[in-house]
């Protein structure tokens, strides 16, 4: 979780030298200020198509990172309402990010740091030992997947997409990407707190009790999981919102 969060807050300081991206020229006051509130479309053209079985991607991040649940913003300044994910399609998207090769070679690499510095010595060194911290960590991240993406956003009627603001100054958007955290999307297109990501990653970090060694189940480390996979969210939040902007500064397309 840690090198997770490092990396993601490293490629955000490089964001920082890359060009302001100016409200588009075609825009109009009927932009909502959080994309996440989406104005009335102006006429019956505007009518919302059918829920779709997945987000649009705009390919991965720097190459290795997923990049599963971006809305992009609206071409046009009239937003119509994005149609919700179906219950289906919430689970299909936590599936997808959790058997995707970077999930796996990220828990590997986390493995490894454990093994490294000795984190959870009752699980001991070795073949034996690297195995349990490799599906310990992958534990951690399929479960906080399902947790956030898919259960409790199937319960509670949120959507656990990113829906990227794309406009205004590097402040203002870095400031949106990181409430997300807090400020949700519901079905209905409104916003509130966002439950599936607190609670979500609440229940994740007490599940993840059950594996881990009983010298690592205290309050203290449930808490440390919880802040450090929120910030960490944070952190991919803010390369969602930026990463096209970022693809075309370092391709020039």
């Amino acid at each position: 979780m840690r090198f997770l969060t490092v990396l993601a807050w490293i490629a955000g300081c490089a964001l920082l030298a890359a060009q302001e991206v100016p409200l588009p020229s075609n825009a109009s006051s009927s932009v909502s200020a959080d994309p996440a509130t989406p104005a009335a479309p102006d006429s019956a053209e505007g009518v919302a198509p059918s829920a779709p079985e997945a987000p649009e991607a705009e390919g991965r991040i720097l190459g290795i990172i997923p990049n599963n649940k971006t809305v992009p913003v609206p071409p046009t300044p009239i937003v119509t309402l994005e149609p919700p994910l179906t219950t289906g399609a919430k689970f299909r998207l936590a599936t997808k990010d959790s058997l995707d090769p970077y999930t796996v070679v990220l828990a590997g690499l986390y493995a490894g740091i454990a093994q490294w510095q000795d984190n959870y010595p009752a699980f001991g060194l070795g073949a034996e030992g690297y195995g349990k911290r490799i599906g310990a960590a992958y534990a951690d991240q399929a479960i906080g997947n399902y947790m956030t993406e898919a259960i409790f956003p199937a319960l509670l009627h949120e959507d656990p997409r990113y829906f990227r603001k794309g406009y205004g100054s590097k402040f203002s958007r870095i400031t949106y990407a990181v409430t997300r955290t807090v400020v949700t999307r519901t079905d209905t297109g409104t916003n509130r707190f966002n439950y599936s990501e607190i609670v979500g990653n609440c229940v994740a970090a007490g599940i993840s009790n059950l594996y881990y060694p009983a010298s690592e189940r205290t309050v203290s480390e449930t808490a440390e999981k919880l802040g450090i996979q929120v910030a960490s969210d944070s952190a991919i939040n803010i390369l969602l919102e930026f990463w096209p902007d970022m693809r075309h500064a370092m391709l020039k397309k």
